[in-house]
Formats: structure tokens, C-alpha cells, sequence
């Protein structure tokens, strides 16, 4: 026979107490960025960023539930920060009715394309000895840019090219280079002189990222013969209502509007993103209380190409790399000091 177990002295005359056992809340895993291991530390990151995202979306549907509950009196959502709406503010900002602005580009080099008293006549060449890769590009940009007609290189430099496409009223001249068969860069020139200027110009160099040709676009459309709409979107300092009228000037402003496209530069963090769509109205199949018919709803098909612009100098006058002075140049180390300071 077993002993019999002698009770602690300390709970004599005491009944024992049985309490269930508590609810332990389970502790979020912290950013395993410590642990030495590395298939432990990459395991135990996939289990953070899972955790992470159930908690983002547990929090959302409890406001979603919240605000459904408060009805109208729910608080407004709250805007996320960005870097968009957390950007320093920029001196040259442009005020949206600034007469100065106003009177200034009514004079400049650009506002005869913008009054449609001037229409764009384009000059692309390459680099000497291009590759075959960078013909199927300027194919997708003589679709893109209404009036822009290629000229092989051969030998020749570009201030002999400005000279050349000068005298035979072409108003642009686009020069492309490329690396790994790849458009990497777009070098453009104003050639056209306007009333009241000695020079032509300006120049302007933009690094080209991000190609994707019509071909690979998805769902993409064939684009028409018919001059596009043209959508300058971002272009908020003084520098970068130069650079969206440098751009405007490529496109002539007698917009075919039964062609339905429409060529968008979009400005977002410096960078220019370059789209090319068609639109087209149809019913949708929401119905207006009011008139008792259906909603009108806008469809974008992409018609391509896709690529990314940007800026890196902007010269005065034509092409020179010797004597010809810089408007603006992009020097990192100076100005890229927070990643908030944007320059157009």
C-alpha cells in the first residue's frame, strides 16, 4: 500500500480553490532582424509580416464595423501619410492664379504651341550604331507623338543635327541612347526661335526607365492617326511648369476629340510616368434615383507605350556641351538632402 498523502500545514481548514485558466493574449512576434540564424530569422520574419497584416485587417474591419454603427456621426477616415502630402514646401510653388506666372508664359518659347499658332514638327534620331531593340521603341513613339519622323545618325554629331532639322522646320529634335539594348536615355531640343528671342532652346536631358513597349502592355489597344487630348498632371514649381510646357510643346492643341485618346504625363515624386489610353463612355448598370436611368461610366484600354522620365538638366539654348549654360542641373548629394524635397 502507497502512503498517504500529508496535506501542507499551510492549507490545514482551507478548501482548495479552483480557478480556470486565465486568457493569455498572444504576444505579437517582434521583427526577428536579431536572430543569428538565418532560416530561423527568414521563418520567423514570414510569421511577423503575417501577424502584421491580420492585425492591419482586424483593425479595419473593427473601424468599418464602428463607423456603420455611429452612422453619420462616424469621425472622417484618416488620410495616410505620404510623401506626397508630407513634402516640404517648396519656394518657386506656384499659386494657381499668379499673374506673374501668367504674363511670363504667355511670352515664352512655348505659347505659340499652346495657342495652336505653331504645330510640333518632330526629329528622333539614336546614338551611333543602335541596336535593333531601340527601332521597335521609336515605332511605339512615332504612334505616341503625332508629326515625329526618324532619321538614321550615321556620323554625324548633334549640333549637326540641330543645324540640319532646323533648316527643314522641324521644331524638336529628340535624341535616344540606350544601354543593354535598352532606351536609357532622351535628350530633347527646342530648335524653333520665337518672336523677341536671339536663341533657340531649351535642352533638356531625361533619364528613361521602366520601357515597356505597346506589344506587351496588357489588353492593350491599337492607337489611331487621331491628334490626342494631352494631360499635364503634377507640375506644381516653377521648374516644373517649364519642363509640362516643354512637353505640351510636343503635341499639337487641335485635339481630334473622336479619336478618344489621350496622352498623360504624370508627375509623382520627380518622376514623369508616361501613358498613353483610349476612353469610351458606356451605361453602367447602377441606376440614377433621380432621372431613372443609368449611369454614365468611363473605361480606359492602355494603348501604350509605358516608359518613365526623368529629368537631370535643362540647358539653355541648343544642344553644347562646351559653352552652353545649364537653367538647371540635378545634383544629388546637394539637393537630395530629405527624401520629402521634391523639385517639380
Amino acid at each position: 500500500m502507497g502512503k498517504k498523502k500529508i496535506a501542507d500545514p499551510s492549507l490545514k481548514g482551507k478548501k482548495p480553490v479552483h480557478k480556470a485558466p486565465s486568457a493569455v493574449t498572444k504576444r505579437m512576434t517582434s521583427n526577428p532582424g536579431k536572430i543569428g540564424n538565418k532560416l530561423k530569422r527568414s521563418e520567423m520574419y514570414g510569421k511577423y509580416l503575417m501577424e502584421k497584416k491580420k492585425k492591419k485587417s482586424d483593425m479595419r474591419r473593427q473601424r468599418a464595423k464602428e463607423a456603420e454603427a455611429l452612422g453619420e456621426e462616424a469621425p472622417e477616415k484618416e488620410k495616410p501619410r505620404t510623401l506626397e502630402n508630407t513634402r516640404e514646401v517648396e519656394a518657386t510653388m506656384v499659386r494657381p492664379e499668379d499673374d506673374e506666372i501668367v504674363a511670363d508664359e504667355a511670352e515664352d518659347e512655348f505659347a505659340p504651341y499652346f495657342a495652336d499658332e505653331t504645330r510640333p514638327k518632330i526629329l528622333v534620331t539614336t546614338r551611333p550604331r543602335p541596336s535593333q531593340q531601340i527601332f521597335y521603341f521609336i515605332a511605339d513613339l512615332q504612334r505616341f507623338f503625332p508629326h515625329l519622323h526618324f532619321y538614321p545618325r550615321k556620323h554625324y554629331s548633334v549640333k549637326e543635327i540641330c543645324g540640319f532639322a532646323a533648316n527643314r522646320d522641324f521644331t524638336h529634335l529628340m535624341v535616344l541612347s540606350e544601354k543593354d539594348k535598352v532606351c536609357n536615355g532622351m535628350t530633347i531640343s527646342h530648335l524653333r526661335v520665337n518672336e523677341g528671342q536671339v536663341t533657340a532652346g531649351p535642352t533638356a536631358f531625361f533619364k528613361i526607365s521602366n520601357v515597356i513597349p505597346s506589344t506587351d502592355v496588357p489588353n492593350h489597344g491599337s492607337a489611331t492617326s487621331h491628334i490626342p487630348e494631352m494631360n499635364l498632371n503634377g507640375f506644381g514649381t516653377r521648374l516644373g511648369h517649364r519642363v509640362g510646357r516643354f512637353l505640351g510643346s510636343l503635341f499639337p492643341h487641335n485635339a481630334q476629340f473622336q479619336g478618344r485618346q489621350v496622352a498623360t504625363f504624370h508627375n509623382q515624386r520627380d518622376y514623369i510616368f508616361v501613358r498613353h489610353h483610349r476612353y469610351i463612355f458606356e451605361e453602367g448598370k447602377e441606376v440614377d434615383k433621380e432621372t431613372k436611368k443609368a449611369k454614365t461610366k468611363a473605361r480606359l484600354q492602355e494603348l501604350g507605350p509605358r516608359f518613365t522620365m526623368k529629368l537631370r538638366w535643362m540647358q539653355e539654348g541648343t544642344f553644347d556641351t562646351q559653352f552652353g549654360e545649364y537653367e538647371w542641373i540635378h545634383k544629388r548629394k546637394e539637393m537630395d538632402t530629405t527624401r520629402r524635397k521634391f523639385h517639380l
